[in-house]
């Protein structure tokens, strides 16, 4: 028993490792680079709802999911792992609860762990203390599950808006908290019933016309899993390179300098 933990653990820390830096497998799309956010510098990101994006460049994506954890989730891991690509997930408190499996599964596959509220409610119909709760209740329950103890503090600082719906007041407490907002490029609408062939499709589209950016899916959606194997390939065969956010340590950077310039690696 003590050898086969030892040997989980090893594949644990081997795959982790591989995954962010080069695929053990030939022929995989892989993540190019990984890109460390700093909140200080980049506070909110994503076109759809803000003036300044991440420093992408051409034909480089960022992949998010949110809405997860849920029974599709393993689905959207696996296809993932098959191409050696990392993502981020934006969880919700209450599923996070419900399946801390998953979760831990989420950030054993090296992907980074987001947050997105305790139960997804308009927070812009909120009053700024009842929104402010279910944020903080979102990120408890994340960390619970993901560390075993609840904390308003999370060991990711990076928090998407249900619905984008943000508000002025909640956007400066999570700025002045160090928590990076993030909203998107543009999306695959994969909230409406639609084939996965017509999400292949439309997403497929979108990023023609954009040519790079945040892409936001919803790992809950059936379509959206039996989509993605494609749209992968369609990636890797287009020459498109997958980034992979994480947040930027606090603190002097990677060669002890004291500026706010995002490392990639």
């Amino acid at each position: 028993m003590v050898i086969l933990r030892l040997t989980l653990l090893v594949f644990v820390a081997w795959t982790t490792s591989a995954w962010a830096s080069d695929c053990p497998r030939q022929g995989t799309l892989g993540t190019s680079r990984i890109l460390e956010v700093d909140a200080a510098k980049y506070p909110r990101v994503g076109l759809k709802s803000f003036p300044q994006t991440l420093p992408l460049d051409d034909k480089e994506v960022v992949l998010t999911f949110d809405d997860g954890p849920a029974a599709t989730t393993p689905r959207i891991l696996a296809a993932l792992a098959r191409e050696c690509v990392l993502a981020t997930f934006f969880q919700v408190g209450r599923s996070s609860q419900a399946l801390p499996g998953l979760v831990k599964k989420v950030t054993m596959g090296g992907h980074t762990l987001g947050h997105h509220t305790w139960s997804h409610p308009h927070l812009n119909a909120m009053t700024f203390e009842t929104a402010r709760d279910n944020i903080d209740r979102g990120i408890a329950a994340d960390e619970a599950a993901l560390h075993g103890k609840a904390t308003n503090v999370p060991s990711t600082p990076f928090f998407r808006f249900p619905y984008f719906e943000s508000t002025p007041e909640l956007l400066e407490m999570l700025q002045a908290r160090g928590i990076v907002v993030f909203g998107a490029d543009f999306w695959a609408s994969d909230w409406l019933p639609m084939t996965p062939q017509d999400e292949l499709k439309l997403i497929t589209g979108r990023l023609k016309a954009a040519r790079k950016g945040i892409i936001l899916f919803h790992d809950p959606r059936a379509q959206t899993a039996a989509m993605l194997p494609d749209f992968l390939k369609y990636l890797r065969v287009n020459g498109y390179r997958v980034v992979h956010v994480v947040p930027k340590p606090k603190g002097a950077d990677m060669h002890g300098n004291a500026d706010d310039t995002p490392k990639t690696h």
